[in-house]
């Protein structure tokens, strides 16, 4: 799953949450995965989702290169991993080796993800009970909120930059044009903000949110 952006595409990667222990020796009929919230079993794993378990319990992985073929990606993987997408961090690159943008780590064993792009014509923005901090590592930022299961960590200025632009009620488009950076490459961030629960529509109506 690659989008192009400009010099380099942005690249959608999969891993498994450090705490995530997967049983390859459970059978030939069952995969057993043990987290903080108990143990998930996947029935019959097909040869592709156990093999790309096994990748993404080492790291971060471009699911194109871990199996077979796109048949394998769509009856097989992405199945699999909608199942256990409270296990999965979500994390956005781009093909330049300067690292991630950014990833998105389950914090609840009710933890769904599914990308959406918004047109970029629709405003949004943070909402009030987003907090931004900094760790005490020093590096990069955090994204938390009470309204959802996730929490985002900002690795590179890139993301953050297109945070910023988010405080006010904003388009993709707006958004795109105000930073220096390739189109899709912002429209990827938020699109994996909105995903996080991090951004959310504005209400255009007169009663809706305003700048």
């Amino acid at each position: 799953m690659r989008r192009t952006t400009g010099d380099a595409p942005t690249v959608h990667l999969w891993s498994l949450s450090e705490d995530v222990v997967v049983d390859q020796g459970a059978g030939d009929d069952a995969l057993l995965l043990t987290s903080r919230w108990g143990q998930d079993r996947l029935d019959r794993p097909s040869p592709a989702v156990r093999e790309a378990l096994r990748r993404m319990e080492l790291g971060p992985v471009l699911l194109g290169n871990a199996v077979n073929g796109p048949e394998d990606l769509r009856l097989y993987m992405l199945p699999a991993l909608t199942k256990l997408s409270h296990l999965v961090v979500r994390t956005l690159g781009v093909d330049d080796l300067k690292g991630p943008l950014l990833s998105v780590f389950p914090l609840s064993p009710a933890a769904p993800f599914v990308l959406l792009r918004q047109p970029g014509e629709r405003r949004v923005r943070l909402p009030g009970h987003v907090a931004l901090t900094v760790p005490e590592s020093g590096v990069g930022c955090v994204l938390e909120s009470v309204n959802s299961p996730h929490r985002v960590v900002l690795h590179r200025p890139e993301a953050a930059w297109v945070v910023t632009t988010l405080a006010w009620p904003t388009t993709p488009a707006a958004a795109s044009a105000a930073l220096p950076l390739p189109r899709n490459m912002t429209e990827d961030i938020i699109g994996y903000l909105y995903a996080a629960g991090m951004v959310t529509p504005v209400d255009e109506s007169p009663q809706g949110d305003t700048p």
